[in-house]
């Protein structure tokens, strides 16, 4: 069965129940957690709003609350249904279910070892939700980062301070037009107009002008395709960045360069990989020997080929990652055959 959301209507804040059982003796719930050993057992059940129709294909979000653990995404089979054994340092976490362009609120569920956790995520098709705003300040002359600059939306109270990368985050903002604000001593103050959208991310580069200077602030934005938010791709990036581990293309690099294949247009924006015909190999010896093959992904999914021409085309492309080694791997990637590193591809 499949749900029919309208993806200009679909949107956050579901209605959520969590039943946490104990294992007991001869009962189906001690058997389930058996699957798992000692460990716990998390089942989680997407649906619409009233309970009756299973998202097939739905993406389910876990965030660990304590555990230094990457975030779980992972998709709902057909019936709806996905499970996950806790790792023995999961204690608690907070999940979440995503289906086209709406999601279930977020809920903090607990975990005790040998006892299986059920979820039911209830997804709804109501206006509200909210989106956010991620930015990037620089000196509209020097284009340095500006650090330290106040940064906030006439709607609320409270500011954030963009980092030492010049980057800030606004988050929970309620979904329409808002003032954004952005000060810092030494540049002239900028306030412009910024549309924020359901359930997506809306980014802004700001480049600030130096009082000393004569010239108009440069304002850029560009709302995120909803696909590479769901997948995770927006903030394994952001990660990469900040461990400067993976390259992460876009739509627009494709489409700004017009590449032949998929394939070459790696070869030329990643200097660690080069591509031989239609077979990616890492010519760098990251692990001793020249020649070692990359893993390639479509839409998370491993394809156990020897390389991405032919798979998938550059019209389709919404996004790549490029990892030349497993140390920068995610966790959702991290495979013992991907020694060498892996090519991800999100398609439209």
């Amino acid at each position: 069965m499949v749900i029919n959301l309208n993806p200009t209507r679909a949107r956050a804040m579901a209605a959520l129940m969590v039943v946490s059982l104990a294992a007991g003796a001869g009962s189906v719930e001690a058997r389930q957690a058996q699957d798992c050993g000692d460990r716990a057992l998390l089942r989680v059940l997407v649906a619409d709003e009233s309970g009756t129709v299973h998202a097939p294909g739905a993406t389910v979000v876990l965030r660990w609350t304590a555990a230094e653990r990457t975030p779980v995404r992972g998709a709902a089979g057909a019936d709806g249904r996905f499970q996950l054994c806790v790792p023995d340092d999961g204690r608690e976490a907070t999940l979440w279910a995503e289906f086209g362009d709406g999601s279930s609120e977020q809920a903090v569920v607990g975990f005790e070892p040998g006892v299986t956790t059920a979820v039911e995520l209830r997804i709804l098709t109501g206006s509200a939700g909210t989106g956010r705003i991620i930015g990037q300040v620089n000196d509209g002359v020097t284009e340095d980062p500006v650090t330290a600059a106040a940064v906030s939306v006439s709607e609320r109270t409270g500011t954030v301070e963009t980092n030492g990368r010049g980057r800030f985050v606004l988050s929970g903002l309620p979904v329409g037009v808002h003032a954004l604000q952005v000060q810092r001593p030494g540049y002239a103050p900028l306030r412009r107009v910024v549309a924020v959208h359901r359930g997506l991310t809306t980014e802004v580069e700001i480049g600030l002008v130096p009082t000393s200077a004569e010239m108009d602030p440069l304002v850029a934005t560009a709302t995120r395709p909803r696909q590479l938010e769901v997948t995770g791709f927006y903030e394994r990036r952001l990660r990469g960045e900040m461990l400067g581990v993976g390259r992460f293309l876009t739509a627009e690099d494709i489409e700004r360069w017009r590449p032949s294949t998929v394939g070459r247009f790696i070869e030329d924006h990643v200097p660690e990989i080069r591509s031989r015909g239609v077979t990616l190999v890492n010519t760098t010896g990251l692990m001793g020997w020249k020649g070692c093959p990359v893993a390639i992904y479509v839409d998370g999914i491993p394809l156990r080929i020897s390389g991405i021409g032919g798979v998938v085309v550059p019209n389709q492309v919404a996004g790549l990652e490029v990892y030349t080694g497993p140390a920068g791997l995610p966790a959702e990637f991290r495979d013992e055959r991907n020694r060498c590193g892996a090519v991800v591809a999100w398609t439209r």
